[in-house]
Parts: structure tokens; sequence; C-alpha cells
């Protein structure tokens, strides 16, 4: 089968980055953004700003040219954590009018991915000519008819660079070593001003000359995954220091602070990220309608709605000791693991805000403000973890102390970055408006599936330290080890599978995925006596932990694997196949294996991660079947027909 294109998203009439994600358009966002346009065009009307033609203009539509995608990352896999998967870096459609607003790092950027792009493709030549064929072009460029006519051509393409005239590609001179035309001893062939790899990038876009090669799509991989690890390493890191800061003061707490996370999770944390991944589709398809303040809008209008919702986590948070002694057995375990929600409710509305912070800075290609971020944040947590606990004797308290310090500074940074160091972050704040308080029910409707996705994959495997309570404090320290650890390990591969949609894309995914699996594989089961003194000094429990980690350690290829189906079926648009796959592998095979093992049985926690282990293998197998009978070159041309334009 051939090597298919990448799906272009244009802005105005020249194409900028290749899409690699290929979801379908929303019409909830598109109602909600129309009913922001036409609040933002009555308004500029009645001061006279503006006009009925232009807001218009800017309408978003279904299809067609300047067609705004749907980004959400709704039904997508996720490992039951606190970092929050947030997509890659997606540029949507911009109307043409807002080429001429383009910053100048993005249109260098454009200009760089042209025209490697054309240099791959052979149709400018490579940066650096070897020596050989300058040798052999010196040779040839003496020997054109140009050059042994007096007066001709070669008088004509001087005068023309004399005048400060660009030479583009028809008019160069000619070479025999490479399909270009121009001057063998400059970079890429002098080749590479932006007049000439704008016509050379059309006329090769329409001839369908631009092909992605394995070399391209692993350098892409590795330029994205590699901050997307660090993230998602360093926002989970926030939960892990509290284990290693409380872990070594007994099993108790060990147990109590895994409870006590798990239990955040399900009933805070989780549903922040499921709700704000509306904004995934909002905050996207604003930016992409040219209306850059709607950006703004649209977060503002998430963080009061999530700041509401905290109100009845609040409620549960504060009555979690009471709640807690009514499902685990062990009631000094769900004391202190009370007493770790109340304090990390002070925690909760920064966040919330960070969340849809995140969402903000994204949809404008902001990748890296949250990594920024995170390299300070995480280290002041963990340091923070050692001073409460063990310098100021703050014993267990200390640890969620530092967490919800450190709640309340992602968003701060965040607001630091885009403030003072992003030079575009503060074109899409729109001030303070009392329009955040209106328009919420689309907004809503957006949030609920996500909400619903995320919070049955994280309840699925929340439920196993749940049932680990009942084999003992002794098990729920142990169970606590292996959650962080193969938590851990799910950053690795995890980056890899966020947006993977054209054909070689997915095969060197599907490698890397292949990579890293094996790389957990061997690390957790060769260091498999080591990992778990880690994090506490109990020996029964780093023995029990060891003796399980080997089944953890054996699912982490195929779990790897599934991660790349899911990142694929996300890219092609099919988020709702893996949404459905992983309900009925986890609920309907995971949970009846895992608790008729553990407790029927007698397998205790090998029992319970042994459903996880076929659930997953169940996952890989189903949609890997799915995506061997997809058809590429139907997937790829409803991709081009959603994002090219006019």
């Amino acid at each position: 089968m051939p090597t298919l294109p990448k799906p272009i998203a244009k802005v105005g009439d020249r194409v900028t980055f290749l899409s690699r994600s290929l979801p379908a358009g929303s019409p909830i966002a598109q109602a909600s953004l129309a009913r922001d346009l036409d609040e933002a065009s009555d308004e500029a009307t009645a001061s006279g700003s503006s006009s009925d033609t232009e807001t218009s203009s800017l309408r978003p539509t279904t299809s067609g040219p300047g067609a705004a995608v749907d980004h959400s990352f709704t039904g997508s896999y996720r490992r039951p954590s606190f970092a929050a998967a947030g997509n890659r870096a997606t540029i949507v459609p911009h109307p043409h009018r807002e080429h001429e607003r383009l910053f100048r790092q993005e249109r260098e950027e454009v200009i760089e991915q042209e025209r490697s792009l054309l240099r791959d493709n052979n149709i400018i030549p490579p940066k650096h000519p070897q020596e050989d064929q300058q040798h052999h072009n010196i040779i040839s460029k003496h020997l054109t008819i140009p050059s042994i006519i007096p007066g001709g051509d070669r008088k004509v393409l001087r005068d023309e660079e004399a005048a400060g005239q660009p030479l583009d590609g028809a008019r160069a001179l000619p070479s025999e070593s490479t399909p270009l035309l121009g001057d063998p001893s400059l970079p890429y062939g002098g080749q590479d001003d932006p007049v000439n790899i704008k016509a050379r990038w059309e006329e090769a876009v329409s001839a369908g000359k631009i092909q992605t090669t394995w070399q391209r799509e692993a350098k892409v991989l590795v330029q994205y995954s590699a901050p997307l690890m660090v993230t998602f390493m360093l926002q989970y890191s926030l939960t892990v220091a509290s284990i290693f800061a409380v872990g070594h003061i007994g099993t108790v707490e060990l147990g109590a602070v895994s409870l006590a996370s798990m239990t955040a999770n399900i009933t805070g944390f989780a549903i922040y990220q499921g709700l704000a991944t509306s904004l995934d589709t909002l905050c996207a398809q604003a930016y992409g309608s040219g209306r850059k303040k709607l950006v703004g809008l649209q977060m503002q209008r998430m963080i009061y709605f999530l700041w509401a919702i905290t109100i009845p986590i609040g409620i549960v948070w504060l009555l979690a000791d009471k709640i807690l002694k009514c499902i685990v057995p062990e009631p000094e375990v769900a004391a202190l693991a009370g007493l770790y929600l109340k304090v990390l409710l002070l925690g909760a509305p920064g966040f919330a805000a960070f969340e849809a912070a995140k969402r903000f800075v994204q949809a404008q290609g902001l990748f890296s403000a949250s990594l920024y971020v995170l390299c300070f944040c995480a280290p002041f947590n963990a340091f923070m973890n050692w001073l409460f606990v063990w310098k100021f004797r703050w014993g267990f308290v200390g640890a969620p102390i530092a967490v919800a310090i450190t709640d309340n500074l992602l968003p701060l940074g965040l607001f630091i970055y885009v403030r003072f160091f992003s030079q575009k972050g503060m074109s899409c704040w729109n001030g303070f408006t009392r329009k955040a308080f209106h328009n919420w029910i689309p907004m809503i409707k957006l949030a609920l599936p996500g909400l619903l996705m995320v919070e049955a994959e994280v309840l699925a495997f929340e439920l196993l330290t749940f049932a680990s309570s009942y084999f003992g404090v002794r098990a729920l320290a142990a169970q606590s080890v292996l959650v962080t650890i193969t938590s851990i390990a799910f950053q690795i591969p995890f980056p890899l599978s966020i947006a993977n949609a054209a054909k070689t894309s997915a095969k060197v995914a599907g490698c890397g995925s292949i990579i890293t699996g094996l790389f957990n594989l061997t690390i957790l089961f060769s260091l498999r006596n080591v990992i778990p003194r880690l994090f506490t000094d109990n020996e029964d429990v780093t023995q029990l932990a060891s003796a399980v980690l080997p089944v953890c350690a054996a699912f982490q290829l195929i779990d790897a694997l599934a991660t790349i189906c899911n990142g694929i079926l996300r890219g092609l648009g099919r988020q709702e196949v893996g949404g459905y796959v992983q309900v009925f592998c986890y609920y309907a095979v995971a949970m009846p294996i895992s608790m008729g093992t553990a407790f029927g049985l007698g397998w205790g926690l090998w029992g319970l991660w042994s459903g996880v282990a076929v659930a997953l293998g169940l996952v890989f197998g189903i949609e890997g079947i799915f995506l061997v009978r997809t058809s590429w070159e139907n997937s790829v041309e409803e991709a081009r027909r959603r994002n090219e334009g006019a």
C-alpha cells in the first residue's frame, strides 16, 4: 500500500502545519461559538467598531474553508493518575484574514517545515550538498548554454539578482545532479528564500508530491514525545512525592495516602479532567474561527464551572473520614485518608484552574508552557514534602499541605508564563467579563461524555485499591506501591500515542511502543526487589510488592501497544471505538476476573492484577483488529476534506 500524504491545514491560501489529529467537527461547539459571535457582533455593532459582514465571515461552519476541528480527547486511554493528557500540537484552520496576524516565530516555523518537506521529497536540494556533487555541479555550471552565450539568460539572471528579485526554480541555473536548479555552493541550492519556498510548496501540494518518511515521523515523535514524557512524569510526581515522603513513616500512613489519593482521583481530579476535555473542542474551534478572544472566554467559563463543581466535591471530602469508615475495614487508615482530603481541598480550586488553563495555552500551540511550570513546581513540591513531613516534623499532614500549595502554584505559574514570557499568549485573553457566566449549556453537553469516559476508566482501576484494603493494611500498602510504579511506567509510552494519524506515523509509533514496552518490562522485572524499597522500609510490604511486580511487568508490552492503538483511533477520529472497547474490557472482563481470582480463588493481589492484564490484552487485540480492517486511504481523504481550505 503506498505511503499516504499527511492531511494539511491552511492559513489563508498557504499550508502551515501538518495536522495530525483528524476528528470530526462538533456541532455543539459550533453552535456555542456562533452564539458567542452573535453577542460579540451585537456589541461591536452598537459601538460601531465592526460590521455584520466581518462577524459572519468568521462564523464557524461544519465543512469547507476555515472549518474548525474537534480535538476532544473524549474516550482516550488514560491510566488513572494525576497526569492529564493534553492533545499534541494541532493547528486548526484560520480564515485568510488571520494570516496577517501570525507572529514572526509562527511564520518562521511555517517556512522551516515547508522547506524541510520540500527537501525530503527531493523538490529542492539538500541543505548541505555532498562535496562530489558540488564538484560535479561546478563543472556542469560552466557547460550550460547561458554560460557560453554572451548577453544571454545568465545576464538576465544577474540583472534580476542585482535588482534584489528572488530567483525562483524556473529561472535558476541548470544542474545535472539535483531535481532543482540553483547554486550548489549555497544551502538548499540557494532555493530557500520564503517567496520561492511558498511557490514550490503550493506546486508540490497541488501535484500530490509531498510524502512522509520513517525518518521524519520518528523525528516528529521524538520531538513531541520527549517533552510530553517529562511533563506527564513531573505532574504525576506531585502524587509520588507524597507517597515517598509518607511511606517511610509507616505502613498505615502509606495505605492511607494511597486510599486518599484514590478517593481524590475518583471524586475530584478525574471530574475536573473529564469536564475540562470540552475545552479541547471549544478553545480549538474558537481559535480556529479567528476570534482569539473567545478562547479566553471559554477558559473563564470552565474555571467558574469547575469551581461551582468544587462545592459538592468539597462536601464529600470533608465527610470522607466518615464515608471511608463505612467502606474500608481499617478505621485508622480511613481516618488518616479523611484528614488528607480535608487539607487537599484547599488546593482543589487551583487544580481546577490549572486544568482549564492548560487547554487555554494548548489551543494556541503553547505546549511547553505546562512543562516549564512543572519544571519548577514539581521539584518544589518534593522539597516541601521533605520539609513539612520530616524537617518540620509535621508528619502525615505535611504531605497534603505540600500538594495543596503546589496545586495553587500551578495556575499562577501558567499566568506568569503567558503574561511575561509568551509573545502570543495574551492575544487570546479577553479580560474578565460577565459573559463567562452565560452560555454554559453547550459546554456542559460537551463535558459530560468526557467526564463519563474518564470516570469509567479511573473507577475501574481504583476499585482494585478498595478491594485490596480487605486483605489488610499490608496488602493495601503493597497495592499503593504497585499502582504508583505501573502509573509511572505508563507515562513513558503514553506520549507516543498522542495523535498518530497516517500509516507511516502509526508504524513508527508502533515500533516506539514496542521499544518502550520492552524497556518497562525489563526494568520492572530486573529491579523487582529494589524498586518497592524506595517507597517503604517495611519488609513485609516490600516482599509482597516484589512478588506481585512480575505480573505488572508482564503486561507492560501489551499496555504500550494498547496505548498506541488508542492514539491511532484518536488520530482517525474514532475515539468512541476505544471508549466502548475499554468499558467492555474493564467492567465485563477485568472486574469479574480480578474479583473472582482475588477472593474466590484466594490469589490476593495476584488475582486483582491478573484481570487487568487480561483486559489490556483484549483492548489491544480488539482495537488492533479494527485498525487492520480500517481503510487508511478513506480516513486520510476524509481528513483532507475537513482540513483543506479553499
